[in-house]
């Protein structure tokens, strides 16, 4: 029976490292899956500062839970050495933050197109990730982003298959529904190969995200799924349930918003923690404080 640990991305809440490691100890949350650090992405940071922002993290007894980079989210067109040589560098970035997961993604395909086209270059190009993740404990984790060549469960299927085991699924419910396909379902067809969840729901009518639990993810039902699984696992809390900075970044097409917004982002990622502790609560799980302040849901 698996037992789970929350983290969050919490550059929705504040673009402040201070205050979205604050934010995320009052919610109970010691693990960031660290996408943006004072506005700037991950990536991007050098390694001086990242050398810095892990003395911040280990003061307040944060850690990464992954790195969430924006690696494959570019076009399959799109020139891939440059995008490699920075995935290399972010390799070394995760490694100096003590974490073993990259969250990435298999590349938007031509708007029109057939992703099938792109197969090959799809597969050579993630196995050029793998290569670069090869003998220091770093694994690629494929999200199942809207848009990109891994956007349904078949396709999904086909990554997490051929590389077996080299690189491991996050799934991501509201993606999927924003994608027209049901997430149990997709779950169900996905589960032997997942690591971790994105907590995100959202209206299958619209894609508008909704708190996990509100919209059409199944997002109990697939919980109870994901708890059969062994060990420590992370769900990691995505909110978008409001605008904040950078949020249009983050998105390829914009996403209606007709419900659930909220007067300030740190509304909003509160919003979402609350809602996924409810699930869990009626789930009958409890929440146990570990030395240091670590916080785990079991059975």
């Amino acid at each position: 029976m698996a037992r789970f640990i929350l983290s969050s991305f919490a550059d929705e809440a504040h673009t402040d490292l201070k205050e979205q490691m604050s934010i995320s100890t009052k919610n109970s949350i010691r693990f960031i899956e660290m996408r943006n650090v004072n506005g700037t992405s991950i990536s991007d940071i050098s390694m001086p500062q990242i050398k810095m922002i892990k003395n911040e993290l280990v003061a307040r007894g944060i850690k990464i839970s992954a790195i969430g980079s924006p690696f494959g989210k570019i076009s399959i067109t799109d020139d891939f050495k440059p995008h490699l040589e920075k995935f290399k560098r972010c390799v070394e970035i995760a490694n100096e933050l003590e974490t073993k997961y990259i969250r990435m993604f298999s590349f938007f395909i031509p708007e029109g197109e057939s992703p099938d086209i792109y197969r090959d270059e799809v597969m050579e190009r993630l196995n050029r990730f793998i290569e670069a993740c090869d003998g220091v404990g770093v694994y690629c984790c494929h999200e199942n982003e809207k848009g990109i060549f891994g956007n349904s469960p078949e396709r999904c299927l086909d990554i997490l298959k051929t590389f077996k085991g080299k690189i491991k699924g996050i799934f991501d419910p509201a993606n999927f529904i924003q994608e027209s396909f049901e997430p149990l379902p997709a779950y169900k067809i996905l589960e032997p190969f997942i690591e971790y969840l994105h907590i995100k729901d959202a209206f299958l009518a619209d894609g508008s995200v909704v708190p996990a639990g509100m919209g059409d993810g199944s997002l109990p039902e697939i919980l109870k799924l994901f708890a059969e699984k062994e060990g420590d696992r992370f769900l990691t809390i995505e909110p978008h349930l409001a605008l904040f900075d950078g949020f249009k970044a983050l998105e390829r097409n914009e996403i209606s918003m007709k419900k659930f917004i909220y007067s300030s982002a740190q509304e909003a990622y509160e919003a979402a923690v609350n809602a996924l502790k409810t699930i869990l609560q009626n789930l009958k799980f409890s929440e146990e404080t570990l030395s240091g302040g670590y916080c785990i849901w079991k059975r």
